[in-house]
């Protein structure tokens, strides 16, 4: 597996987490007990931080990046998807990212909340807990 530090900002990942060889982690990034990164997977946390909660699934290809002033957090028992793009937003427990999907800058996703395949989520979007979002860009679905 790829890890790097950038001078001071070094990955922290638990050791019940499970790391895919193929997979990228850069900088300021903490990856917690029982979560998952898959194949190709990258998590940068080179301007930022960017934190996986425990037993979270980081699935291939998806990108984890930050901003400067917003970190990237995904809470416990989450799903990133397949191709996903997550940037400078928050996710609450649980809270399903499907394949494709992109969420932006301060967006946050309440716990058990499922954004569909290939969705945009703008940037701060609110989508509460328990809601499903789909489209370009989402809008929730009426329960």
């Amino acid at each position: 597996m790829a890890i790097y530090a950038l001078g001071h900002q070094v990955p922290e990942i638990h050791p019940d987490a499970v790391v895919h060889p193929d997979a990228v982690i850069i900088g300021s990034v903490v990856v917690g007990a029982g979560a998952t990164v898959a194949a190709s997977a990258v998590l940068r946390g080179d301007d930022g931080f960017v934190y996986v909660g425990d037993g979270s699934r980081i699935e291939a290809r998806a990108v984890l990046h930050t901003t400067f002033y917003v970190p990237t957090t995904v809470g416990a028992n989450c799903v990133v998807g397949e191709d996903a793009h997550l940037e400078g937003c928050t996710l609450a427990d649980g809270a399903v990212v499907e394949r494709g999907a992109v969420v932006l800058h301060e967006a946050q996703l309440g716990a058990g909340s499922v954004i569909a395949a290939d969705a945009m989520v703008p940037n701060r979007k609110l989508v509460p807990a328990g809601a499903s979002a789909a489209g370009v860009p989402v809008t929730i679905a009426e329960s």
